[in-house]
């Protein structure tokens, strides 16, 4: 594969420039079309990009058009919330002498595109967080200009789907450079540190998201890096859910830490449970061992997985329920460790076992709950199962310090894309917990706002002018208004 050169990645960021600040004025229409032509493009061309993306990733047929079903219908979400302009929260102050604390002049805020957004894709998920995954179409959702760095997981699938995405763009009247893909690790370096780049979307390891957000930061010029890094995603089960749907809970859990081999974000890799008879354990052992073993995304990955896992068995107090296999394709793996283990060594917490191995913490005392919590670092999920009428409102807003998204009686590994979603949390779950990289409120990361003081109406953004000739929602003189 081609690896991009520092004088090809200059010309692609200048044109990315000009293609932002072309575009950072269009009308949401407009920009809404570009968004359909993308998901009506990368939908045409399914039958040659799954079995590319299976090539490369191992990843099964059904799995694979179910993401990159995902990705297009994101696209169309989008491009629904661009049409109605509420990312831009357009609004706007009258001039107004009898304001509370004395005369008020006319001012009105929308927010603006920054410019040239670098997004890094990741490797377990090769389209839907991807060239045209979320950081991607949150982008260009927003008016900004992407340049993505293809992941080397998936390189002849992330060229491709540039391609594919480039055309669409063309065909639909987008500017040139408003989407291209550069390739190669010092690349990647070089794109954090242009000096056009104007914010990095980030998925991936802790290490590589931490170094890239350090350079992003010592840049004579700091700009926004948003990163998703790592997640352990505890469950807690209480005493009651435990003894009521002791079986389902475990079944449930072996299924949801398995799924995709264990390479999601939002695995859950800790469940406290009040106890593990043998009963308990024996159901476990058997759901894991129903669990077929499948090829993880690459060798270097497995080789990981093995290696953490191996060193979490080893530590003081952790004993093997399921001992797993190796290899490219290892079979699922159980560990056990007593709440006391984990309180005096807390790395057990946080080490992230990146693959289908999962730790059950037993507790005796829902007091220890709480201490569990305190040692816990910024996760995207958190769940507890609980029955009804139990009062579980102190662990809730225990969790509720360190957790992006609260799950009742059910599991993390699904992440819809909707309104309401939040995929974010507390460092190291992201290195920026006030924003989502899934969802419609997605696109904000890549904005900021600007206030217009007494500026003449002909001199304004058509988002705050007097007749809201774009037909938006906005908030006037504190109350919103939908057209």
């Amino acid at each position: 594969m081609h690896t991009t050169t520092k004088d090809e990645l200059e010309s692609v960021m200048r044109r990315a420039h000009a293609a932002y600040l072309e575009a950072r004025a269009v009308s949401p229409g407009v920009r809404a079309s570009w968004l359909g032509a993308v998901a009506d493009a990368l939908d045409s061309r399914a039958e040659e990009l799954v079995p590319l993306a299976h090539e490369e990733s191992r990843l099964p047929d059904g799995r694979l058009r179910g993401e990159l079903g995902r990705t297009t219908f994101q696209l169309r979400l989008l491009a629904q919330e661009v049409i109605r302009g509420e990312l831009l929260d357009a609004t706007l102050d009258h001039a107004d002498d009898a304001w509370g604390m004395g005369p008020r002049p006319d001012i009105r805020r929308v927010n603006v595109p920054l410019g040239v957004v670098g997004v890094f894709g990741a490797s377990n998920f090769p389209f839907a967080f991807s060239v045209m995954g979320g950081d991607s179409a949150a982008g260009l959702a927003a008016g900004c200009a992407v340049v993505h760095k293809v992941h080397e997981a998936h390189p002849a699938l992330g060229l491709r789907t540039a391609e594919i995405v480039v055309d669409a763009l063309r065909a639909a009247g987008a500017p040139d450079g408003l989407f291209a893909a550069v390739t190669g690790r010092e690349i990647g370096n070089d794109l954090v540190d242009h000096p056009l780049t104007a914010a990095i979307g980030f998925t991936g390891s802790t290490r590589v998201g931490r170094m890239l957000m350090e350079r992003a930061q010592a840049r004579p010029v700091p700009i926004p890096f948003y990163g998703e890094l790592g997640s352990i995603n505890p469950v807690f089960v209480t005493p009651a859910a435990w003894d009521a749907r002791r079986d389902q809970i475990a079944r449930e859990y072996v299924g949801s830490f398995t799924l995709g081999s264990g390479q999601f974000c939002t695995k859950p890799g800790l469940l406290l449970v009040p106890s593990l008879e043998e009963e308990a354990a024996a159901t476990l052992r058997d759901a894991v061992a129903e669990v077929a073993a499948a090829p993880m995304l690459s060798e270097r990955l497995a080789s990981g997985f093995v290696d953490a896992r191996d060193e979490m068995a080893s530590r003081e107090g952790v004993a093997t329920v399921a001992p797993g296999g190796r290899g490219e394709a290892p079979a699922p793996a159980l560990l056990s460790a007593p709440v006391e283990a984990v309180l005096s060594d807390p790395a057990i917490l946080r080490e992230e076992m990146f693959g289908p191995a999962s730790i059950v913490v037993t507790y005796e005392d829902v007091a220890q709950l709480e201490k569990v919590v305190d040692l816990l670092e910024g996760q995207l999920t958190a769940s507890v199962h609980a029955e009804e009428g139990e009062d579980v409102s102190d662990l809730l807003a225990a969790l509720e310090r360190v957790s992006g998204r609260l799950i009742w009686n059910a599991w993390p590994t699904g992440v819809t894309v909707t309104y309401a979603q939040h995929h974010g949390g507390p460092f190291p779950a992201t290195t920026s917990p006030g924003s989502t990289s899934v969802g419609t409120a997605a696109p904000r990361r890549f904005t900021r706002p600007v206030a217009y003081q007494g500026v003449p109406d002909s001199h304004l953004p058509p988002a705050l002018q007097e007749a809201n000739p774009w037909r938006i929602t906005r908030r006037v003189d504190g109350v919103w208004q939908v057209p």
